[in-house]
Formats: structure tokens, sequence, C-alpha cells
């Protein structure tokens, strides 16, 4: 006997009895049909009505049901998707009437296209085939949004672009001012450490004041720029995913297309233009506090005098190397704005794709200054300077 789990027998328990008359089956259902006690198994019905010749009717009789829930039903409906695999029409009138009420409603609302989850496992073939569509799609997305993007700079540069010149002061001040420490910090860090790793190798030589002209070409000429891109996409790209991201979700980027306006003008080309401006700037603050990293090491370590420093560090590094630096600099707030905007324009319309939209943000902008870096260096060499 079965046993509830205080160890009292269950009593009332569920009960089913099979009988035929004819070409009509009978289920005669009696006991207390609930989640807390043993259903009986399908698979006799199952016999019953795969029985030859095959019954033409199923009667249910629940006269003996002293209690039902939600499982009872869904034995219910087995039952009934049983007997229309086999073409036996079912009678539920003998059902208790809440039950028989709710069978009939379930049956008459269709079950909704993809509800049921389902488990496929897909070729080697149709994965190939699943990435280049995938790929393909992203580069016309990605096509889609370089085209808005230059027909917004020719609005800029014809003066017809619309947007808040308010809006841009605010973007100048959130991707200049409040990016100084941690540009300071980050700088201040990477020029102390070329000037400690220089002066090792160097102090072996007696050759301790080409610390100033390692420290000093190293910063000027790309790390500067790289570390100051690098920490814009972390901070000012991300945002800017995470922004434009949010408005997709709230839908304000279409009601910006309802009233005519430009989301590329009105969103992006604002967000281009504040980076465009203040990344040249960050990176000669980052170079000088590289510079200043090294001079620490220099002074207080090597030992080497102040102005002596300082003097062969401004004659020791070229000025075509501060021009490549601003070159690098400015393609790289180009390049993070863009991937930015790019993200949170994509992103979708759930919160959860806001974050993925920033996490992509950020991977792409650092993917893309390392692609911009080795692309300059090479042109740089081919030129020759």
């Amino acid at each position: 006997m079965t046993k509830s789990p205080s160890g009292s027998p269950l009593a009332d328990n569920p009960v089913r009895t099979i009988a035929r008359a004819g070409d009509t089956l009978t289920l005669t259902l009696s006991g207390v049909w609930r989640m807390d006690r043993p259903f009986p198994d399908l698979g006799p019905v199952n016999q019953a009505l795969a029985q030859l010749p095959a019954p033409a009717r199923l009667v249910f009789d629940g006269a003996g049901i002293t209690g039902w829930d939600s499982l009872f039903l869904a034995q219910c409906r087995a039952i009934l998707t049983l007997a229309g695999a086999r073409g036996v029409a079912v009678d539920l009138a003998g059902l208790p009437p809440g039950a028989h009420s709710l069978i009939e409603l379930a049956q008459k609302v269709p079950e909704r296209q993809g509800a049921a989850r389902k488990t496929t496992s897909l070729s080697f073939l149709e994965h190939l085939g699943n990435i280049g569509l995938g790929v393909s799609q992203a580069v016309l997305n990605l096509l889609e949004f370089l085209g808005d993007v230059t027909l917004a700079c020719v609005a800029l540069a014809q003066g017809r672009a619309v947007f808040q010149r308010s809006q841009l002061v605010a973007l100048i001040y959130q991707a200049s001012v409040e990016a100084l420490p941690i540009v300071s910090l980050i700088s201040l860090l990477v020029g102390l450490i070329l000037a400690f790793v220089g002066a090792i190798q160097l102090s072996q030589f007696g050759a301790q004041i080409y610390v100033s002209t390692i420290v000093g070409i190293a910063m000027i000429r790309v790390m500067g720029a790289i570390m100051t891109g690098i920490i814009m996409a972390g901070r000012t790209g991300a945002a800017y995913a995470a922004e434009l991201g949010t408005m997709q979700v709230n839908e304000e980027i279409d009601a910006l297309k309802t009233f005519g306006f430009s989301p590329t003008q009105f969103l992006v080309l604002p967000r281009m233009i504040a980076l465009v401006l203040i990344m040249p700037l960050l990176c000669i603050y980052a170079d000088l506090m590289g510079i200043l990293g090294g001079f620490i090491v220099g002074v207080f370590m090597l030992k080497i005098n102040p102005v002596q420093y300082l003097t062969h560090t401004w004659q020791s590094v070229p000025l075509a190397n501060f021009w490549i630096g601003i070159v690098h600099s400015t393609i790289f707030g180009i390049l993070v704005a863009m991937a930015g905007c790019y993200r949170g324009m994509r992103c979708g319309r759930s919160a959860l794709g806001v974050g993925q939209a920033t996490t992509s943000a950020v991977v792409t902008s650092i993917l893309a200054i390392i692609i911009a870096t080795a692309l300059i260096t090479v042109a740089c060499n081919i030129i020759g300077v």
C-alpha cells in the first residue's frame, strides 16, 4: 500500500478500470486524482485502443472521482491524444463538470506555434551555412551604418545636420574632464613601466640617459594614443552603446524616426564629433603624463639631472612622432565612437541585448584599435617616417 510522507496510508488512491462493450471503450475513474498520489500507467489504455477491431468510441465515467487537480487534466489530455492518434471519438460528458469544461476550452484554443521547446541537431554543413548567413548579415548591417554615417557627415559639411548643440557640449565634457583621472593614472604607470624596463637594460652599459629617449618616443609616437584609445573604448565607447541600446529598447529611436529626425545625425554624429575633438587633446595629455612617469624613474631611481633628462627628451624625439600620435588618436576616436554607436543601435529590444551590446562595443573598439595601429605602422614604414 502506498503511504503518505508522514507514514500513514494514502486513502482513495486514483483507480482506473477499462471495460469494452461492442465498439465502445469505457474508462471508469474513481478516487482522488491529485499530484501527491501515484497515477495509473497509460500503457493499458493504449493497448485497449490498439485492439482489433478498434473501438469507435471512448467514454469516461468519473462518477467515483472525489478530488482532482491540474495533473488529472494533463492525464485526460494524454488519453485524448492517444485516442485521436487512432481516430477514436471521445465523450467527455462523464468527467466532473469543471474538468469537462477546462478540457473543452483547451481543445478550442490551438497550440501556439513554437511554444514547445524542440531540440534539434544541426549538421556540420548547416552550422557553416548559419555562420555564413550571420556574417553576411553583419556585413550588410555594417555597410548600412557606414552609409548613414557618411550621409550624416555630408549633411554636417553642408550645414544641414540636425542635432542638439547642448548635447554636444555635454558629450565633450563627459569624454574629456571626467576621463582625466583614469587617463592620468594609466599613462603615468605606463611611463613608469617603460622607464623601469629600459633602465634595467641600459644601466648595464652606463647609458641611463637614453631612458628619456625610450619613454619619449614610445609615448609620443604610439603608446599614449593606444592607451588613451583603450581607456576611451572601455569607458566612453561602452557608455555610448549602453545609452543608445537603452533608447532602442525604450523605442526612443523609433520615436525620432516617426518625427522625421535622422537617428544617425541626432545621436551618432555628436558623439563622433566629441571624440574626434577630444582624443588628440587627451593623447597629448597622456604623452605628458607618460613622460612624467619616465622622469620620476630617471631622476629618483637613476639619479639623472632633471634638466638634463628633459633636455635630452626634447632633443631626441622628432616632431614627426608627435604628428603620428595625433593621427593615431584621431582615428581611434572615430573607431571608438562608431563601434559604440553601432553596437548600441543594433542591440535589439531586450535588456539582455543592452549588456551584450556594451560588451561587444568594448571588444570591437579594442580590436579596431589594434588593427588600425598595425596598418598605420606599416604605412609609416612605407612612407619612411
